[in-house]
């Protein structure tokens, strides 16, 4: 989408102190070298969007935890536009009624599926005791940006239509997604809001809140640092046709243009001080805020866009996903809390240790994910019997590991409200 005007930066009330770390945290550092190198080799806009997708898609799958859950189940129904499909995802197979969070997966409207929200969509539904439900949409540059926001509505018509026969709790539901998905999923919520549909939360990871204009952190960070300003220029080119005839300052398409949030979803608002779209998410935790809307920043300056989808190599996206199921947990018994959290590496290990201990992790949890991926591609039943050969590798393994981990944990930091 077209990036025009320039926006001040934002300011208000609970913002970071440290908006970006003087260098990202040992372990997004060791994937984004990794990630850099890549690109070098053969340019972003050297595939086809076709082998963009299914490239996102591997990526996500390799690069994550996909915790065993006892129930998950694929459903389709009929959308706006043809049939759209919703998977399902149960912490437990026994017959007690829980709450429901629906998860839009991001993408840039162009890329990203129900595979690439697996890993979220299991990790939060094991630790927050909630009914997950991963929602579908069609994307760009086949369908307009409508098509998105119709999709999405659609699907939570559909789980509040199924909750009964999928064991939801209508009363307690919350929605979220990441990046477009974050667009979505506020877009959502002011919906919701015209409807007198109570949420319990929104939670919106690094979400585009803007789609016309821009901050100063797109000036910031398009180099180096995943979404680069050659990827965002060949993505904007993909999707000119799409947009050409529709009004991006509408809250339909750009949420931060509704001027009333009053009244909208206690939110959790999650953000990275190398993102190119940061400040998206802080000037609208300001905003919400500012209409009394109670907002969990969770802010972590040493992370990247798109760290989310990478738990199994990053612990910033880790302990993300830890605090946004905890959050989830909170907001479903009733409670909001209203702070700021920068969370990041402890300032005491970065040292060359520190780095090449996040590095030798990274690249082990990268190696096996990548064959697991890949092999299941190519032959799923020698994928399962490759995991069975080397489970006492594996086994042994694994004490190691967690020591690694445990070594490259983050340290949070309330910044909002101080306590006298």
């Amino acid at each position: 989408m077209p990036h025009r005007t320039p926006l001040p930066r934002p300011t208000g009330e609970g913002l970071p102190i440290t908006w970006r770390a003087d260098q990202p945290d040992r372990d997004a550092s060791a994937f984004l070298r990794m990630f850099n190198l890549a690109t070098r080799v053969k340019p972003f806009d050297a595939y086809s969007l076709d082998d963009i997708r299914e490239l996102w898609r591997l990526t996500a799958l390799a690069l994550s935890h996909r915790p065993a859950l006892p129930s998950v189940h694929q459903h389709h129904f009929e959308g706006p536009g043809g049939q759209l499909n919703v998977r399902v995802y149960k912490p437990s197979d026994d017959d007690t009624v829980r709450p429901a969070f629906l998860w839009i997966y991001g993408g840039g409207f162009l890329v990203g599926g129900l595979d690439t929200a697996d890993s979220i969509c299991r990790n939060i539904a094991l630790q927050a005791d909630c009914i997950t439900v991963a929602l579908s949409y069609r994307l760009a540059p086949e369908h307009g940006l409508d098509a998105s926001r119709e999709d999405c509505m659609a699907g939570l018509d559909w789980v509040l239509e199924h909750a009964q026969e999928l064991g939801i709790d209508a009363s307690r539901l919350a929605i979220g997604g990441e990046s477009a998905g974050g667009n979505l999923a506020a877009v959502m919520a002011q919906e919701a809001r015209r409807r007198e549909l109570e949420l319990a939360l929104q939670v919106l990871v690094y979400p585009a809140t803007e789609l016309e204009e821009s901050f100063p952190s797109l000036r910031e960070n398009t180099d180096g640092y995943m979404i680069t300003a050659d990827m965002l220029g060949h993505m904007q080119r993909i999707v000119a046709g799409v947009v050409s005839d529709l009004d991006l300052s509408s809250p339909w398409l750009s949420p931060r243009r509704e001027k009333d949030l009053r009244g909208l979803a206690p939110t959790v608002m999650v953000s990275a001080g190398f993102d190119p779209i940061r400040d998206d998410g802080l000037e609208y935790t300001a905003r919400l805020r500012q209409a009394q809307v109670p907002v969990q920043l969770l802010h972590y300056p040493g992370q990247f866009h798109g760290f989310l989808n990478f738990d199994a190599i990053n612990s910033g996206a880790a302990d993300a996903l830890q605090r946004i199921a905890s959050a989830l947990a909170q907001a479903f018994a009733g409670e909001h809390p209203n702070i700021t959290l920068e969370i990041a590496d402890p300032v005491s290990d970065r040292n060359l240790l520190g780095e090449g201990r996040a590095t030798a992790l990274n690249l082990w949890n990268a190696t096996d994910g990548w064959r697991d991926t890949l092999l299941t591609r190519i032959n799923p039943r020698l994928a399962r019997a490759t995991r069975w050969a080397l489970r006492p590798y594996t086994v042994t393994s694994s004490s190691l590991r967690r020591y690694l981990q445990d070594k490259t944990s983050h340290e949070a930091v309330q910044t909002y409200p101080i306590d006298a």
